[in-house]
């Protein structure tokens, strides 16, 4: 069994609204040092796999195939052994 946890980001050409609008609330807040604030998402998956090699490739096809849109957004993932 494997657990992949899988961090999902916009692309650094892509504009992030979301990201502006909390860089926007913590420079509110006074956290000054703030330059810059992407949002993403993050998702865990549980699979089971015969070793870790098919794990990896079966979250990275899971990842480009519906996890992201990959036009817009860049994603990596950690695969850990339970």
């Amino acid at each position: 069994m494997y657990l992949a946890k899988i961090y999902v980001i916009p692309k650094p050409a892509v504009n992030d609204p979301q990201g502006l609008t909390v860089k926007g609330g913590l420079l509110s807040l006074g956290f000054t040092a703030v330059r810059d604030v992407r949002m993403g998402k993050y998702i865990e998956v549980r699979l089971e796999a015969g070793d870790a090699a098919l794990a990896r490739a079966q979250v990275e096809e899971m990842s480009r195939r519906l996890l992201t849109n990959p036009i817009i957004e860049d994603f990596r993932f950690d695969l850990v052994e339970e």
